[in-house]
């Protein structure tokens, strides 16, 4: 049953946002400020200008990051769709929640109503709230953004590439259109989906117009870079990258039409606009995939193309310009980094994302939020965990998809994986980004502490690898 929120927990939110200790953590003692979540599918740790891509131009996200802060070290929960896509909105790892992989369409499963969203964090204290993209945690009504605290959602409610129209090595889905979905019902099937990033923006320029005189968090969630690309006229064979870099072309047009308006309508000061993606490139795809040079592998891994995307966060006056950090933070931190800046009350259970404020303001009081970061992928396997200062990455014996080295084709399909092993490995990720030398050998007491921080995972979260079951689960949303 959905949960609600009682007149004595809307009082105790308010009297937090009013306590001295809270006001002396918040950076605007008055305002609330807004939020701008840009979140991409399937982009490359490389595939913008201000992350080294040779050959596709983003100046409007290079802005962004010269006016904000741009992390090196950014990570994501899982390196697939439904699962990070949880772990965003939710502060909490996935497999906690019983989320794994990537749903296909109306399989009566997805993110359980009771869990708790930014969105539904920010309800109580009158924030408007929208969602225009791909929300792919649940097709059926009930499993719909708007049962998760958005007022507003327009968008696909799973990948632009499950439907019949495309030839991903055969599969058929049994849901013969794509739909386009506003709020709950079924406005449109799309057979061209060129206009589809044109559309989310224009929905969300028209949502923070219609709500400049109120807090607001707006959820923009691209179905592109994802395969099949599609892209409109206007910037379709205007990049030096082919289809892939038109994508993302226009992606930076929405990035510079939603900063146009906040400055227009007065509001650019007093919105924090973050931007990120949902894990790396799908490198099978070839030239329609994206790239995570100099990262090893990409979507489907935990390795550190699957799993390190780019973020930059913007918030005039409060971040400074021009700013980078190595130091790591991920998705699950951005709930409770939330909650501290509006004095929001914490979701009523466990969560793993703790505050990164004193990181993004460069408090100098700073000290790391995590002691460690866990990657899990497939069916709850604990595959990987990364030291909390961002320096070691120790992987746990498992398997991994890979190319070995081989390119794709650039005709819009894919080519088949390896299947390669990987054993109890450590890497050194400041002297050794592409995680090509194995030292566990030579710091056998790294090896030894990480081990023993991911027996706490294991504890708390299970591990199907060790054959470990959590003791802190809980059960995925289910119809």
């Amino acid at each position: 049953m959905k949960k609600t929120f009682s007149i004595l927990t809307v009082l105790l939110t308010l009297l937090a946002c009013q306590s001295p200790s809270q006001d002396t953590k918040s950076p605007r003692d008055k305002d609330l400020p807004n939020f701008v979540i840009v979140f991409t599918d399937d982009q490359g740790y490389e595939d913008l200008g201000c992350y080294g891509s040779p050959d596709i131009l983003t100046p409007n996200i290079d802005a962004m990051a010269d006016e904000g802060l741009r992390f090196t070290n950014f990570y994501v929960s899982q390196p697939v769709c439904s699962a990070s896509r949880s772990s965003l909105l939710t502060g909490c790892y996935a497999n906690r929640m019983g989320i794994h992989g990537a749903y296909s369409p109306y399989v009566k499963k997805g993110l359980n109503p009771d869990e708790v969203t930014i969105a539904e964090v920010l309800k109580p204290l009158g924030y408007a709230t929208s969602i225009y993209g791909k929300w792919h945690l649940g097709s059926e009504p009930e499993l719909l953004p708007t049962r998760q605290g958005f007022d507003e959602y327009f968008g696909i409610p799973y990948s632009n590439d499950m439907w019949p129209h495309h030839p991903w090595q055969g599969t058929v889905f049994d849901f013969p259109v794509l739909p386009l979905v506003e709020n709950e019902t079924v406005i449109d099937t799309l057979d061209d989906q060129s206009m589809i990033t044109t559309w989310y923006t224009e929905r969300a320029v028209t949502f923070i117009k219609k709500n400049k005189a109120n807090p607001f968090f707006l959820y923009l969630p691209h179905s592109m870079p994802h395969v099949p690309l599609f892209v409109s006229d206007k910037f379709k064979g205007k990049s030096d990258r082919g289809l892939y870099g038109d994508v993302i072309s226009e992606i930076d047009w929405s990035v510079g039409e939603i900063l146009k308006t906040l400055k227009e309508e007065g509001l650019d000061d007093n919105t924090i606009v973050i931007f990120t993606s949902d894990n790396g490139p799908w490198l099978s795809y070839g030239g329609h995939s994206g790239e995570a040079h100099p990262l090893r592998e990409g979507k489907g891994t935990a390795l550190e193309g699957g799993v390190r995307v780019p973020c930059i966060m913007r918030w005039p006056g409060k971040i400074q310009a021009g700013r980078e950090t190595a130091l790591p933070a991920m998705t699950i931190d951005l709930l409770p980094t939330i909650c501290e800046i509006t004095g929001a009350a914490l979701p009523d259970r466990l969560i793993d994302g703790r505050s990164m404020l004193d990181l993004i303001l460069d408090n100098a009081e700073y000290q790391a939020h995590h002691e460690a970061y866990y990657f899990y992928y497939h069916q709850n396997e604990l595959q990987g965990i990364l030291s909390g200062d961002g320096r070691w990455k120790l992987y746990f014996p498992h398997k991994y998809r890979s190319l070995n080295g081989r390119v794709g084709t650039d005709d819009g399909l894919p080519i088949d994986y390896d299947q390669n092993e990987i054993g109890l490995e450590l890497f050194d990720l400041e002297q050794d980004i592409s995680e090509t030398r194995d030292v566990s050998k030579q710091y056998p007491e790294v090896v030894d502490a990480l081990q023993l921080l991911a027996e706490k995972a294991r504890s708390s979260m299970g591990d199907a690898l060790t054959g470990r079951v959590g003791n802190e689960n809980r059960p995925v949303g289910q119809l």
